[in-house]
């Protein structure tokens, strides 16, 4: 037998109104004095209450979505800096630092797109701050493991995020 799935209180309330609307609708069409103005005063006004509890809850929703996409895209951008410093690491890592600078960058991209897609993309892209300049073959070294640590925690949380915004 299958687990009932648990649902969120958005979609509660979601239902709650739509079985509130249904019903009010139904009122409306049967009722023979008129139209829903006929139905209690408080009954209108604890479906506007839902209503804006519903809106509200949706307007905190977008914006917490806009901040994690914000941030995501700030710190891949970020990363993509911190690999392109790392340029000429070492010749037997170059083709992996490659890939691995392809990966962010379309993620990146990915990210970005989604903003616009949902509309909250801000109206510049970031543009790539001061990064630092690995002089010595020991510098790129002690960096690379450096931002390759970092990155791997940075994406290990954004997966995190992702896949909580991505539960029903």
């Amino acid at each position: 037998m299958a687990k009932p799935a648990v649902q969120s209180p958005v979609r509660l309330m979601a239902l709650q109104l739509l079985l509130w609307h249904s019903a009010l609708w139904t009122v409306q069409e049967a009722s023979p004095l008129g139209p829903a103005s006929s139905l209690p005063q408080g009954f209108l006004l604890k479906c506007l209450e839902q209503v804006r509890k519903i809106q509200n809850e949706g307007a905190a929703l977008q914006e917490n979505l806009t901040s994690c996409l914000s941030q995501l895209h700030r710190g891949l951008f970020l990363y993509q800096g911190l690999l392109q410093a790392l340029a000429g690491i070492s010749p037997e890592l170059a083709p992996t630092l490659d890939m691995l600078q392809l990966d962010v960058a379309d993620l990146a991209t990915t990210i970005w797109q989604q903003m616009e897609d949902l509309g909250v993309a801000p109206a510049l892209q970031p543009t790539q701050g001061a990064m630092p300049t690995f002089t010595s073959a020991f510098q790129r070294r002690a960096g690379g493991i450096l931002v390759t640590s970092h990155l791997q925690s940075f994406l290990e949380l954004a997966y995190r995020v992702l896949r909580y915004l991505a539960q029903p």
